[in-house]
């Protein structure tokens, strides 16, 4: 329950950058505590559904961890997403195309060491770049 009120409140709809931050810090303490305090239960020569169960929930951590750091990259308002400190004078989600125009894709930097950013640009041919407006 912890990490899904983590993600809603601070890497939801609307992102900050000191929300995102906290957000990491909490993530982190999490699968600290997680390490520290659980008690897997179960034999090592059979099937061991809690250890699988373990498994899984250190991913959601790791994923939670990875979307907050890319949320926390991206600094501009974007499809679904509004980064509050990225908005016009009227309230309006301001994209950064000349920044962000690319495809993120992380890869693991391994443990205790940061994610690796790797980009493929976005090339449009057909359609024009422009602010929207929900007004």
């Amino acid at each position: 329950m912890a990490l899904g009120r983590i993600m809603w409140e601070y890497c939801g709809m609307e992102r900050r950058d000191a929300g995102l931050r906290d957000a990491i810090k909490q993530i982190r303490a999490l699968k600290e505590e997680f390490w520290r305090d659980a008690r897997i239960t179960g034999q090592a020569d059979e099937l061991n559904q809690a250890l699988e169960k373990a498994g899984r929930l250190l991913d959601f951590f790791e994923l939670a961890e990875l979307m907050c750091i890319d949320a926390l990259h991206r600094r501009e308002s974007c499809g679904g997403h509004f980064r509050a400190e990225s908005q016009t004078p009227e309230g309006e989600a301001m994209r950064h195309d000349d920044e962000f125009l690319y495809v993120a894709a992380w890869e693991w930097g391994g443990e205790n060491r940061p994610p690796i950013l790797h980009k493929e640009d976005l090339v449009y041919k057909d359609i024009e770049l422009k602010q929207r407006s929900y007004k």
